[in-house]
């Protein structure tokens, strides 16, 4: 980055980039106040990156955007601080903060979607927002530095890009963008709310890898919000731990891994994936609208003692650190136990999926009367999965990871042959396909109708291919709900209404209603915490040994992949470039990419 566009009338206040004391905020509900925020305090100095982890519904998400000054209009936000940069915003009104966001301040959201306007190009979005805050600056110029930047954050053929809507763009596009439009104007302070949820490892790498760059050039803060605790210990100087609305330990990153203070760091530790092993965390967030007055972790923490039961505050900072505990540190040393994922090897010889020779291409063009483009996003695909195993695909964004998916769901048509159970694909029908394979995507909410029930939307697969009588669907729909962990009383409520991990159960059962051999799942846990992606992929190992299921599971994350796959295969550009047994690739991978992959991950054995 050339820094070009650093203003020198831009002269910034004295002070950390963000220092909030005792944040409250509460939304009001038809039950009353849910009191989400509770007297959070957060500082993060000038070109420091500070961590942010926790649950879903933990008020991460809500803390970044009231220091953005984007709280819904009905929240109740009260704090005896909010300076940015140096400068008071706790009164501030909407023009002032119009004035910071996008210039002084900016924030990649987790969702691109819900950042990017369907109906504008890449480039006339990314142009727009510089060009508010430079209105000296040429529309030729800001092109320019929109190329740039999304040749920095990884992206091909930029000038095809700016050109093109985002509809076009796969998801890790799609963010790699919104990354590049927040630091269009060199944001002093950039709030990044699950950045990297939708990329692969080397994607990953390569964006976190720029942000390092660009705090040292421009002495850049970052506020990370991630439920990757592998990425907050790569990338991160220091770690704050939420649960609750409030926070529950903070201190340098090296000392949280090393020695946490708090049972529930301990227990997001002991979430990540193993080889062959996970752990969990029992129950749930407790319900704010009623906020526990005792440590609010005590229901699910495997340490607790009689005096947990009364309010905590912060213990005193020790070496830069504090936490909500009372526990003496060593009473939090022994590990628990991660449960072991049990593998049972596919008996047999017989194939679920088998592809010979597949390739797909897809025709893009430029503008109205530009050339065509041809893309080729299969090219000879070879595969073959047995019946009762996981089969976990792995790769880069646009390698063709989901166009594969597509292709065994026999919702893209290509080149050469599929067979599903060795019968083949083109003479399934439509009805006949859908009990043999069925999908779980990445984007639960996405793919529910948020205008039907739990209970209908379960329950409609069964209506659509009229099986059985309608008492017999309804006990399908509470057998099926029970098997996924969804109590009862969900099945009257709507998708608004759940949590993610809750919403992820309501598509695996949808998925599971029509009994299939085959489930593709892609990116099933990518957008979940590390506690409830612990929980959904146990969920699903069950699910496998008790129905005979065979998975297709996509994921970047190949922890994940490690703890779960039986087969793996590695596609770069559309082509397998390794697959094999799932120990023999992560321990002695033979293609330089699938090293490269491993070494992003930090599972390298090399």
């Amino acid at each position: 980055m050339s820094g070009a566009l650093r203003d020198a009338t831009r002269a910034e206040a004295p002070g950390p980039a963000l220092d909030i004391s005792g944040m409250h905020i509460a939304l009001p509900t038809q039950s009353g106040l849910l009191r989400a925020v509770r007297g959070v305090d957060l500082r993060i100095e000038r070109g420091e990156t500070l961590c942010l982890v926790g649950e879903s519904g933990s008020g991460k998400s809500l803390t970044a955007l009231a220091s953005m000054g984007l709280l819904p209009p009905a929240a109740i936000c009260e704090a005896a601080r909010l300076d940015i940069l140096g400068i008071a915003m706790r009164t501030a009104d909407e023009p002032r903060w119009e004035r910071l966001r996008g210039d002084r301040v900016a924030m990649v959201f987790q969702d691109p979607m819900s950042a990017l306007n369907p109906a504008w190009t890449v480039g006339e979005q990314m142009i727009e927002g510089l060009r508010v805050h430079r209105p000296g600056l040429t529309r030729r110029a800001a092109r320019a530095r929109a190329a740039e930047l999304l040749r920095i954050c990884g992206i091909d053929r930029p000038s095809l890009r700016l050109a093109q809507h985002p509809h076009l763009l796969s998801g890790g596009m799609r963010q790699r963008v919104v990354i590049a439009m927040a630091l269009m104007s060199e944001p002093a302070l950039l709030i990044a709310d699950e950045p990297t949820t939708a990329l692969d490892a080397t994607v990953q790498a390569q964006i976190l890898d720029l942000l390092a760059g660009l705090q040292r050039q421009f002495s850049l803060a970052l506020l990370l919000i991630t439920h990757d605790l592998g990425l907050a210990r790569r990338h991160a100087r220091r770690v704050a731990v939420m649960y609750a609305g409030e926070i529950v330990e903070t201190g340098p990153t090296d000392a949280i891994f090393a020695n946490p203070l708090h049972p529930y760091t301990r227990a997001l530790l002991d979430c990540r994936p193993g080889a062959g092993k996970l752990g969990a965390i029992p129950g749930t967030v407790p319900n704010l609208v009623a906020p526990p007055s005792a440590c609010a972790f005590l229901p699910r923490c495997g340490f607790a003692a009689e005096a947990c039961r009364q309010p905590i505050a912060m213990r005193s900072p020790v070496d830069g650190r504090a936490a909500r505990c009372i526990l003496p540190p060593e009473a939090l040393r022994a590990r628990v136990a991660p449960t072991a994922l049990e593998h049972r090897p596919p008996q047999g010889t017989e194939l679920a999926v088998s592809l010979r020779g597949v390739g797909v291409r897809f025709a893009s063009r430029v503008g109205l009367f530009g050339a065509p483009q041809v893309t080729q996003a299969l090219n000879g695909i070879d595969l073959d999965i047995r019946r009762g195993s996981v089969c976990g695909i792995v790769g880069e964004s646009g390698s063709g990871k989901s166009t594969l998916a597509r292709v065994i769901l026999g919702l893209q048509p290509g080149d050469g042959s599929v067979a599903l159970r060795e019968r083949a694909l083109a003479s399934y029908t439509r009805r006949a396909l859908a009990r043999v394979v069925q999908p779980v995507f990445q984007d639960p909410y996405s793919s529910l109708n948020p205008r039907r029930r739990i209970g209908a939307i379960i329950r409609l697969p069964l209506d659509v291919h009229e099986i059985g009588a309608r008492r017999e669907r309804d006990d399908a729909v509470r057998r099926m709900m029970a098997r996924c962990g969804l109590l009862d009383r969900l099945a009257d409520a709507y998708p608004g209404a759940l949590s993610g991990g809750q919403r992820q159960r309501v598509a695996i059962a949808t998925a599971l209603i029509m009994r299939p051999d085959i489930v593709v799942c892609d990116e099933p846990t990518s957008a979940l915490d590390v506690s409830v992606q612990a929980q959904i992929l146990t969920l699903l190992q069950e699910l496998k040994a008790e129905l005979g299921l065979t998975y297709v599971f996509i994921s970047h994350d190949l922890a994940v992949v490690r703890a779960l796959a039986d087969q793996v295969v590695v596609m770069r550009g559309g082509e397998v470039v390794e697959k094999g047994e799932a120990d023999a690739v992560f321990t002695a991978p033979r293609h330089p990419y699938t090293v490269a992959l491993l070494a992003a991950s930090g599972l390298s054995s090399r």
